[in-house]
């Protein structure tokens, strides 16, 4: 065997060395969160019990703190709106924590008014109204709820207002500005048809399990539903645009990542389908959409096979400038990553950067890039947890699974490779979760990534990041004037010394959830940013030189820098 020192670069060796001093610790209990997922399972096998429930990070009270707000599903059937209030207050909700800046957080739900009972699924956050405070729309199986924040810490439902309260199974919801019109629209994923009275269910060696969402499909009226596209119209009021837009292409749905894939100015929309094709949307800039999934080679795999399509992502991993593309799937297929060839096509490097095999044993959900260390290069994190919660009955495999981390390295060659790190940086240390939804953010602003993961079923995991500050970075806070308030859509480009970095602020992605919209660099040892350049959906360019590193940044656009948080 060779030695590794042999082959290995000196500057790579340190860099694995720094690298394993972070660590992720459950920071859940210390931080008093007590939220508890409740599906609703009842033995009867229910398909909807299955998908779980997201989480985003947010700040709804502009104080700079990231606050949480968590999904929860319920009973099954569903609670009526009619339920009795004195009955409400004892069923599960969803929950708003409000971070109080120490590290820990407080239940802020009932002053707030956000506790929707419905059987929850997904969420997002935007300032719809452009009023410097951000809404939150929940997805359910049942009416989807949308609340207006009203800046005083407290929320309003306005969901029959607004028109956005369709009642099929939703699942992923994202916020976007595809029309450049400086209000932020709103974006659907839906699953299928689903009776709670027609379901079906299999069995194995005599014992019930879920069954596939295709058999559903086959064995009665059950079909997969089209997505929804709202065009906001910038008064409390959004209008479905799905079929005007071009979106109208029918698939079992999970989840949506958005991003400027072509660099075109306008976003694009990755759906990841469940056991079928994925869509990629192309804006072409005028109000429509073309599905460009076969032309990119986005809708299959490598090898022209459609996957199980859970949780998807864009992000640079490679730094030349284009967003690359991530989707989780089920196990026995791996999670695919999709290189961005400057935008004519996307090429399947699963396999050859070091994720493809790893991940095949997993049954994958919520799925993101980011620097965890602050190298300046994306990582991946992966959400794992089975669908069966019998599975180990069947087979090697088991219902609570390791989520799984990977440091990406620039190889040689120019090539970008990744290397399961999940053990050294502690997640193989916990206990085995049935993880679903995840979102990111630095929950503690003390500089680098932390992850919530909203497990099924069980209580929640709060990922505090120790360790990943040793290296600098820079987080930015877009406010857009022209732009939407909430800075999405806004491109960033970073470069200090031979380091260039690329970033969109961004609603959608991962899993059924939201990230923190404030987007985060790592610098590695570099201690200044030679030129920071936003580019505002309006068309205005800004740019900022000679900047220090370690520190947050709230930039207005047309106002410059209007306030800057350090932190060492």
């Amino acid at each position: 065997m060779r030695c590794l020192c042999c082959c290995i670069p000196l500057f790579f060796i340190l860099m694995t060395s720094a690298t394993a001093e972070v660590k992720f610790v459950d920071a859940t209990a210390i931080a008093g969160i007590t939220f508890q997922h409740v599906d609703g399972r009842t033995g009867e096998k229910f398909l909807i019990e299955t998908l779980g429930s997201g989480a985003l990070f947010f700040d709804f009270n502009a104080d700079t703190h990231l606050d949480l707000y968590v999904v929860n599903a319920t009973s099954i059937p569903p609670p009526t709106p009619n339920t009795e209030k004195t009955s409400q207050a004892q069923l599960p909700r969803n929950t708003l924590y409000h971070n109080n800046g120490d590290g820990t957080f407080t239940d802020f739900t009932d002053k707030a008014g956000v506790g929707d009972i419905g059987y929850g699924v997904g969420c997002a956050a935007a300032d719809i109204d452009n009023d410097g405070y951000p809404e939150i729309y929940v997805t359910n199986y049942g009416r989807n709820t949308l609340y207006h924040n009203n800046g005083d810490g407290t929320f309003t439902d306005i969901t029959q207002q607004a028109g956005v309260g369709d009642e099929r199974w939703g699942t992923s919801c994202a916020f976007l500005d595809y029309d450049v019109d400086g209000d932020v629209d709103l974006y659907v994923v839906n699953y299928m048809k689903f009776s709670i009275d027609d379901n079906q269910w299999w069995e194995t060696r005599g014992i019930r399990t879920y069954c596939s969402p295709t058999d559903q499909i086959a064995g009665s009226h059950f079909v997969s539903e089209p997505d929804i596209l709202y065009r906001n119209n910038g008064d409390g009021t959004f209008t479905d645009v799905t079929e005007a837009s071009g979106i109208s292409h029918r698939a079992l749905g999970l989840a949506v990542a958005i991003g400027d894939y072509d660099n075109d100015g306008y976003p694009d929309l990755h759906i990841a389908n469940d056991m079928e094709a994925d869509f990629l949307y192309r804006n072409n800039g005028d109000g429509t959409f073309t599905e460009a999934a076969d032309l990119t080679g986005t809708g299959y795999d490598g090898n022209g096979f459609p996957g199980s399509g859970m949780g998807s992502a864009f992000g640079d991993y490679d730094n030349d400038g284009y967003l690359d593309l991530v989707v989780s799937n089920a196990s026995s297929l791996p999670v695919v990553l999709y290189q961005n060839e400057s935008a004519a096509f996307f090429t399947d490097v699963s396999f050859t950067a070091g994720i493809g095999a790893v991940t095949l044993p997993y049954f994958k959900w919520a799925v993101e890039f980011f620097d965890y260390d602050n190298d300046g290069l994306l990582d991946l994190f992966v959400a794992n947890g089975h669908l069966q919660e019998n599975i180990a009955l069947f087979s090697d495999s088991t219902y609570p699974q390791f989520d799984l981390i990977f440091r990406n390295a620039r190889q040689q060659d120019g090539t970008y490779h990744f290397t399961d790190a999940s053990a050294e940086i502690g997640l193989a240390q916990l206990s085995k979760k049935v993880s679903r939804g995840a979102a990111f953010g630095d929950y503690d602003n003390d500089g680098d990534i932390d992850i919530f993961l909203n497990n099924s079923n069980q209580p929640p995991t709060l990922l505090r990041n120790e360790g990943g500050n040793r290296n600098h970075w820079l987080t930015i806070q877009p406010i857009g004037t022209q732009s939407n308030a909430s800075g999405i859509g806004t491109k960033i480009i970073l470069k200090a010394r031979d380091l260039s970095l690329y970033k969109e602020v961004r609603s959608g992605a991962s899993y059924l959830s939201q990230s923190d919209l404030r987007v985060h660099f790592g610098l590695g040892k570099r201690t200044e940013i030679d030129t920071l350049e936003i580019h505002w959906q309006s068309g205005h360019i800004e740019q900022f030189s000679n900047l220090k590193s370690n520190q947050i940044l709230r930039i207005k656009e047309g106002h410059g820098i209007v306030d800057n948080q350090g932190i060492r």
